[in-house]
C-alpha cells in the first residue's frame, strides 16, 4: 500500500517538478493523510454517482407522469394542458431574458463603481493540469456569484497566459464574459496605482476589518497551497505591496491544515460587500467541514457529511454552469 501511495505522489510531483529534480518521499504522517485522501475521493465519487442515477430516475418518472397524464385527456383538454405548459415556458425565457438584462447592467455599473477583486493567475506554472482545471471551476463560479450579487465587485484576472488562458477560453461564453482578461500581472497594470494594491494572504499580520473602494484586493489563483505554504505572502514582500488576512479567527475557528479556496475568498468578499457583516459572510460562505467543533453545533465532521456537503457545492456550482452557458 506504501508503494502505491508513493507512485501516486510522485507522478503528481513530476508534473510540477522539473524532470532531473529528485522524487519527494512522503512521511508516515503524510501516506495516511493521502490514503484518507484517496478513501474521501472513492466515497466521492461513489455518491455521485448514485445521485446521477436518483436525478436519471426522477426525470424518467416525471416523463412517464406526464404522458400518462395526457393519456387519461380527451384531445381538446390535451390541447390546453401542452399550451398552458409552452406558455410557461415562454414566460421563464422571458424573466430569464429579463434577469440577463440586470445582471448585465449591474456588472457594467461595477466596472465604473465596484470594488476591484483581481484573481492573480502566475502561478499556473506550479499547478498539474487538474489543479488548473479546478482553479478555472473556481473562477467560473466567482463570475456567477458575482452576476447574481445585488452589489457586484470588478473582477479582474491578471497574468492571464499558457494553459491558464486556453482552459479559460474553452468555458461557455468566456468572450462574453463582463471581467477584466490581462495577460499582464496586476503590479504591470495597476503600474501607476501600486499604493493600492493589497494582498489577501493568511499569513498577514494586518487583518482586514473593512474594504476600502479605493483599494485592488489581490487574491492568489493558486490550488494546493499546502504545497506552497507562504508563497503569496513572500511574493507580496518581494514587490513592496501591502497585504491583509481576512479578519476570519474574530468570528469562527476553523479546522487544522484547512484553507479557503479562491472562490470562497472572493464569495466572502462579496458577502460583505452586500451585507457589511463579516461574521455572516463568513457562516454564509465557509463550508462546515473547515470548521473545528465548536463552530459546528451538533454536527459531527464525518466522512459522509463532508461529501454530501461538497456535492452540495458541487452541485451549486454545475448550476451556476448551466446559468452561465445561457447567457
Amino acid at each position: 500500500m506504501n508503494s502505491t501511495m508513493e507512485a501516486t505522489q510522485n507522478e503528481q510531483n513530476s508534473e510540477v517538478n522539473p524532470p532531473d529534480s529528485q522524487p519527494l518521499t512522503l512521511s508516515k504522517n503524510a501516506q495516511k493523510k493521502l490514503l484518507k485522501q484517496q478513501k474521501y475521493e472513492a466515497k466521492k465519487a461513489e455518491k455521485k454517482a448514485l445521485m446521477k442515477e436518483q436525478k436519471q430516475r426522477d426525470a424518467e418518472r416525471k416523463r412517464k407522469e406526464w404522458e400518462e397524464k395526457l393519456a387519461a385527456l380527451s384531445e381538446d383538454e390535451r390541447i390546453k394542458l401542452i399550451d398552458s405548459r409552452k406558455e410557461l415556458r415562454k414566460e421563464r425565457m422571458e424573466k430569464r431574458s429579463e434577469e440577463r438584462g440586470q445582471k448585465v447592467q449591474r456588472l457594467t455599473q461595477a466596472k465604473e463603481t465596484g470594488q476591484n477583486i483581481v484573481v492573480d493567475l502566475e502561478f499556473s506554472h506550479l499547478m498539474t493540469h487538474s489543479e488548473i482545471h479546478s482553479l478555472v471551476q473556481q473562477i467560473m463560479y466567482c463570475y456567477a456569484v458575482n452576476g447574481r450579487c445585488s452589489v457586484p465587485a470588478h473582477l479582474w484576472l491578471t497574468g492571464c497566459q499558457g494553459e491558464m488562458e486556453t482552459q479559460l477560453q474553452r468555458l461557455p461564453g468566456f468572450d462574453k464574459w463582463i471581467i477584466e482578461k490581462e495577460q499582464q500581472s496586476y503590479i504591470e497594470r495597476f503600474s501607476e496605482r501600486k499604493d493600492d494594491l493589497v494582498y489577501l494572504t493568511a499569513d498577514s499580520e494586518t487583518v482586514l476589518h473593512e474594504l476600502d473602494p479605493t483599494k485592488v484586493y489581490i487574491v492568489g489563483g493558486l490550488v494546493d497551497r499546502n504545497r506552497w505554504k507562504g508563497i503569496t505572502m513572500k511574493k507580496a514582500e518581494e514587490q513592496g505591496i501591502r497585504t491583509a488576512k481576512l479578519p476570519i479567527g474574530d468570528y469562527m475557528k476553523m479546522s487544522s491544515s484547512q484553507v479557503l479556496t479562491v472562490n470562497q475568498v472572493i464569495e466572502i468578499l462579496l458577502k460583505f460587500l452586500e451585507t457589511k457583516d463579516w461574521k455572516v459572510s463568513f457562516f454564509q460562505v465557509v463550508p462546515q467541514r473547515k470548521r473545528s467543533e465548536g463552530d459546528s453545533g451538533n454536527c459531527q465532521e464525518v466522512d459522509g457529511e463532508e461529501c454530501e456537503e461538497e456535492i452540495k457545492e458541487s452541485e451549486a456550482k454545475k448550476r451556476c454552469v448551466e446559468v452561465l452557458s445561457h447567457d
